[in-house]
């Protein structure tokens, strides 16, 4: 229990830094898993049994009879996307606020009798005005999105009952922008020399940001067995688990919004409830596998704290997706297709993701990997990936990387280490 603690706190402090502090540029799914990222983002017909805890316990099956003990110590990953930049406008937005009340002194009333001084303070406070409402329309519907995650996972191969306890967190931000036309106007008015700016019209100013951020930890057993359904072998996984939700609500005006403020513990709320994994798999003939994975099989809602009048909802639904993968002694070809949508905070679109990917095993201890991810709702970025995977030591220790690249700024990076006993 105490390594679990401390993979708690550790995962929650670090998914909530990776996520918000470098946000400069998104992610499916509820885990990462280096190769399977690289293979874009599929899993649910080709993973390994280390892996099978994080995709499909069912196949836990796939543990061979030389198989021991596998650890997955750690695995972690990190995708991001800000298309429109839109976390380096806010902070251009808060420059030029600050220059705007630089300026603005100028036009107190004890400088009333430099009339010099008084008309260039004013020329800068419209021109001032003029590029700040330039910024905000350049801020009109902008969004930034950022997901992390890590896990630890031990699988015990045996043929009866092989199982697995596994340590998995997630996290996915989400930040985005709610322009008022009024400052717009406001600002325009100013520029134009039509309205002469008063210390109380700051108050007029009504745009803001809301920041959202949410961190599921699942702590969980997962166990397999096969069954024969005729002449057909069917496997069948579950993983029990307990889910630990972190939920954060930041929301304030453009001209002060400080994204290191959304994880403050003060805009944060807990949650902790019970939850299932469950999946199927099958070999048909000596090349196919089939499978089919449903991941938090009970459909939670969670509030976040209630912020400047602003309340948002996290959604936690079923998510299910179908497999197959092709594989042959070098290699192995592979597909997902989710058949439920992804859903996150009810401020966000819903997605619906399939992959396709190709493993090429070069050599016993060298595996090249490429993969395609898409969103078949067009909210969130497709994604090509690739990754390399290494085994030395006689296969005794296993170092995936993987990353991946998309259109409007999207990255993303994973690792992975692993060892077998």
């Amino acid at each position: 229990m105490k390594n679990v603690k401390c993979f708690k706190i550790s995962t929650v402090t670090a998914l909530t830094t990776i996520m918000l502090t470098p946000f400069s540029s998104q992610a499916a799914g509820s885990y990462f898993d280096a190769r399977n990222d690289a293979m874009g983002g599929t899993g649910v017909a080709s993973s390994t049994f280390a892996t099978a805890p994080l995709a499909n316990p069912a196949l836990l099956t796939k543990g061979r009879a030389e198989d021991s003990v596998s650890l997955i110590l750690p695995s972690v990953g990190v995708q991001i996307g800000d298309k429109d930049k839109m976390l380096d406008k806010i902070d251009d937005v808060n420059d030029t606020v600050n220059y705007y009340r630089n300026v603005f002194k100028g036009l107190d009333a004890s400088n009333l009798g430099d009339l010099g001084a008084l008309l260039e303070s004013y020329a800068r406070v419209r021109s001032a005005s003029g590029e700040l409402a330039s910024q905000l329309r350049d801020l009109r519907g902008n969004r930034a999105d950022g997901s992390a995650g890590a896990a630890i996972v031990a699988a015990v191969p045996n043929e009866t009952l092989p199982f697995a306890f596994v340590a998995k967190a997630y996290g996915t931000a989400h930040v985005q922008t709610d322009v008022a036309q009024s400052d717009i106007d406001y600002l325009d008015a100013v520029a134009a020399g039509d309205r002469i700016p008063a210390p109380g019209d700051r108050y007029l100013l009504r745009s803001s940001a809301t920041g959202v951020a949410a961190v599921v930890a699942d702590y969980g057993i997962a166990f397999a067995h096969q069954f024969k359904i005729g002449e057909q072998a069917v496997s069948v996984g579950i993983t029990p688990k307990l889910q630990q939700t972190y939920l954060y609500n930041y929301r304030a005006t453009i001209y002060n919004f400080d994204k290191d403020k959304v994880t403050n513990g003060e805009y944060r709320t807990n949650d902790t409830g019970f939850n299932l994994d469950a999946g199927l798999s099958a070999d048909v003939g000596d090349s196919w596998t089939f499978g089919l994975s449903a991941q938090n099989l009970i459909s939670r809602n969670i509030e976040t704290k209630e912020v400047a009048g602003y309340r948002d909802t996290y959604q936690i639904r079923p998510l299910v997706t179908a497999g197959a993968a092709w594989h042959s002694k070098t290699l192995t070809a592979s597909l997902d297709v989710d058949a439920t949508v992804t859903k996150r905070f009810k401020s966000q679109g819903d997605s619906q993701y399939a992959g396709v990917g190709v493993e090429y095993r070069v050599l016993d201890w060298l595996q090249l990997r490429g993969g395609y991810h898409a969103d078949m709702k067009s909210n969130d970025t497709d994604v090509v990936s690739a990754g390399i995977g290494l085994a030395p030591f006689n296969n005794r220790v296993h170092l995936d990387l993987a990353g991946s690249v998309g259109e409007d700024n999207s990255w993303g990076a994973m690792a992975q280490l692993g060892f077998s006993f």
